[in-house]
């Protein structure tokens, strides 16, 4: 592991804080990224960070060499070596991929001011900005099955935390089919994805509305909407919402802006300076 230890940190010391989204933070040895902010962009811990790049941690996970993946920026040879140092087998091209490439997120670093979330072909969340969280709630309290829209529309309505968005009974079907005909073609594009073929087997046989549109091959397709977000600080605010698929990938984003001079876009400029805190 002492060669995965090396490459990391060399990683982490080309990818300076403005590329990554973050402030410098005062004086610096060196212009990359500081162990705590890459542990803060990969949801990992600090220590595990220095383990790692000492050598003396275990085997990560492919779910942790993809998360230091995405936080470094890698390329997808690089994001591969990353793998292979670590002794997992790289990302198989027949399997949904969570990599988010380098010019997306730039994209997402330059729309500081609008609520980002980007999500897997499967629809499970892989990253959000902080906007996202302060305006949604945060994503990062939820795990496994919980982070996928699909399944908690279907299976966890009004879960805590993403209870926010209102939607016309004409929004709600609109929204409905469409995520039924992106979880179908997302089977055509990975038959051989075995989380995504346990994602439909539990929607089928736990939620009877979702076997009936699968079983019914509706189609349906993603449309601009203006939304209705009841934040329990600001209050009622309409956004527009609209989703975005990344070129070259599967990755679906999730926008939501508001339009200029309106009260929308005040509050969400108050709710990038405030954030999570509480506003009472």
């Amino acid at each position: 592991m002492a060669e995965l230890g090396k490459t990391l940190h060399a990683w982490r010391d080309r990818v300076t804080p403005a590329e990554a989204g973050l402030p410098a933070g005062g004086r610096r040895r060196a212009p990359g990224l500081r162990r705590e902010e890459l542990a803060l962009l990969a949801g990992l811990s600090v220590d595990y960070i220095l383990r790692l790049e000492q050598g003396r941690s275990s085997a990560p996970s492919a779910q942790v060499l993809t998360a230091l993946a995405r936080a470094l920026r890698l390329t997808d040879s690089e994001r591969d070596h990353l793998f292979v140092l670590a002794g997992q087998t790289p990302p198989r091209p027949g399997a949904i991929s969570t990599y988010i490439p380098p010019g997306v997120q730039r994209l997402i670093g330059q729309l500081e001011g609008a609520p980002i979330c980007v999500c897997a072909a499967s629809w499970t969340m892989i990253s959000w900005n902080p906007l996202w969280s302060a305006l949604i709630g945060d994503p990062s309290v939820f795990r496994g099955r919980e982070r996928n829209i699909i399944w908690r529309h279907f299976m966890r309505p009004g879960i805590a935390g993403f209870d926010r968005v209102a939607q016309t009974p004409e929004q709600a079907a609109g929204f409905t089919r469409a995520m039924v005909t992106d979880l179908r073609a997302a089977t055509a594009r990975y038959p051989n994805d075995a989380d995504l073929r346990d994602l439909i087997k539990e929607l089928r046989t736990g939620s009877p509305h979702f076997a009936a549109l699968w079983d019914d091959h509706v189609v349906g397709f993603h449309e601009s909407n203006v939304k209705t977000i009841n934040h329990p600080e600001l209050g009622e605010m309409l956004l527009d919402c609209d989703v975005l698929t990344a070129p070259g990938s599967d990755l679906r984003l999730v926008i939501y802006t508001a339009a200029p001079d309106t009260e929308a876009a005040e509050k969400l400029r108050l709710l990038s300076v405030l954030g999570l805190q509480a506003l009472s």
